[in-house]
C-alpha cells in the first residue's frame, strides 16, 4: 500500500504540480523542451515552404532555439524544474543555431 502513486493536484498551484510531475518523471521537462523546439521548427519550416516554396532551415532553428530558451528561462524561476546542465545545453544549442544562421548567409544578406 506504500507504493501507491498519488496524482498531483492543482491546490498548490500550477508550479507545484509541475514540480511534482518533474520529480516523478525526471525526463518530463527535457521532453517538454524538445517538444517545443520541434513544434516551432517543423511548423515554421512547413508553413514557410508552403507559402514560398523554400524553407529557411537555419532561421527556423534559431527561432525554435530562442523559443525553447525563453521557456527554459521561465522554468528556472521556480527551483526544482530546470537544472544547470539542462540550461547549459539549451544555451549551447541556441548559440550553435545562431552561428549556423550567421555562417549560412552571404555577404550583405540578412
Amino acid at each position: 500500500m506504500a507504493n501507491i502513486y498519488l496524482q498531483p493536484t492543482l491546490t498548490g498551484g500550477l508550479d507545484e504540480t509541475l514540480i511534482e510531475v518533474a520529480t516523478a518523471v525526471p525526463s518530463f521537462v527535457i521532453g517538454l523542451l524538445v517538444f517545443v523546439w520541434g513544434l516551432v521548427f517543423i511548423s515554421g519550416s512547413a508553413t514557410q515552404k508552403a507559402k514560398s516554396g523554400y524553407a529557411d532551415t537555419p532561421m527556423w532553428s534559431v527561432m525554435a532555439s530562442l523559443s525553447t530558451m525563453v521557456i527554459c528561462l521561465l522554468l528556472t524561476i521556480k527551483g526544482g524544474l530546470i537544472n544547470l546542465e539542462t540550461l547549459g545545453i539549451v544555451v549551447a544549442i541556441t548559440i550553435f543555431s545562431g552561428l549556423w544562421l550567421f555562417m549560412s548567409r552571404g555577404r550583405g544578406e540578412i
